[in-house]
């Protein structure tokens, strides 16, 4: 919130609603002329910030994935007014990891889903059933970081000829009879669930065309914040914000106004990670990681 709210009277983008942990921290510094907007795709969460809506007229919520908002903020009446702060707090949130029915966690027979916005798009289980073998290893190698892809692929597709892969519990039992070694203090289903669910509501997708569109959206000196959970995630972020400071790559020698070459952003601070008391109040933060910039004219 230090990072993010720099004027009470401003405009804000929460780009994952989530329960409105933030947007209701966010809220709680806007003065009275200040406006927040929030953006989530999953039914519940959206279902949760309508009753935040009719509680606070500052506050709107419009359903859909973050890497829209330029369409989400052309469309909410703001008179051609730029934003001066957008947040995102990526990934999974806590509501949808405890929520069985989900099939986001491992932790709990569950149906195997997955997905954001249960309405659209196809499920872990459907997916599984029809992937191909390569298919399945790349996604778990290049989204999971997987080292064991080929083996867990291989063991998925040998276990879907004998019954369908359906639910949460099986298919960690899969992954765990696979995987020869385990990561101390991991579930060796951890990665698996952490791709497919990449997989399957293109986040990191989301993530870059979100990216791209906030400089357009900001303020001269308002702010963007990140937080990720992944060091994919964390590395598009990073990667962004430098090549963002860096400004655009012209030949050496051409000859151009240092405007022409100015970058549009630049980092503030360095990245910030949870302190051990965080992480032992909320063991889900350890692998947090917030970016911070500023707009530049």
């Amino acid at each position: 919130m230090a990072a993010l709210v720099m004027d009470s009277n401003g405009i804000y983008l929460d780009g994952t609603f989530g329960r409105g942990g933030h947007s209701r921290a966010i809220l709680s510094r806007l003065g009275a002329a200040g406006r927040l907007l929030a953006v989530d795709r999953d039914p519940d969460a959206v279902a949760a910030a309508r009753a935040l809506a009719a509680e606070d007229p500052r506050f709107s919520i419009h359903p859909g994935r973050f890497g829209t908002i330029g369409e989400i903020v052309a469309a909410a009446g703001l008179d051609g007014r730029p934003l001066s702060g957008i947040l995102l707090d990526l990934g999974v949130s806590s509501p949808q990891l405890d929520a069985a029915q989900r099939g986001f966690s491992f932790g709990a027979e569950g149906p195997l889903d997955m997905r954001m916005d249960p309405h659209s798009g196809e499920s872990a289980a459907q997916w599984l059933a029809r992937a191909d073998e390569a298919d399945i290893a790349a996604i778990l190698y290049e989204l999971g970081e997987e080292r064991f892809g080929k083996r867990i692929a291989r063991a998925i597709v040998a276990a879907r000829t004998a019954e369908p892969i359906t639910s949460t519990t099986q298919l960690a039992e899969i992954v765990a009879r696979a995987v020869p070694t385990r990561e101390p203090g991991k579930h060796p289903a951890t990665r698996t669930f952490q791709a497919l669910r990449i997989h399957l509501n293109d986040e990191l997708a989301d993530i870059r065309s979100c990216l791209d569109q906030v400089c357009d959206l900001l303020t001269v000196a308002g702010r963007l914040v990140v937080i990720s959970f992944h060091s994919l995630e964390d590395r598009i972020v990073k990667r962004f914000i430098r090549d963002e400071a860096q400004g655009p790559v012209l030949p050496k020698g051409l000859p151009v106004r240092a405007t022409a070459v100015q970058g549009r952003l630049r980092a503030l601070g360095k990245p910030v990670r949870p302190t051990p008391s965080e992480v032992a109040a909320n063991p889900r933060a350890r692998s947090a990681i917030m970016r911070v910039a500023e707009r530049l004219s």
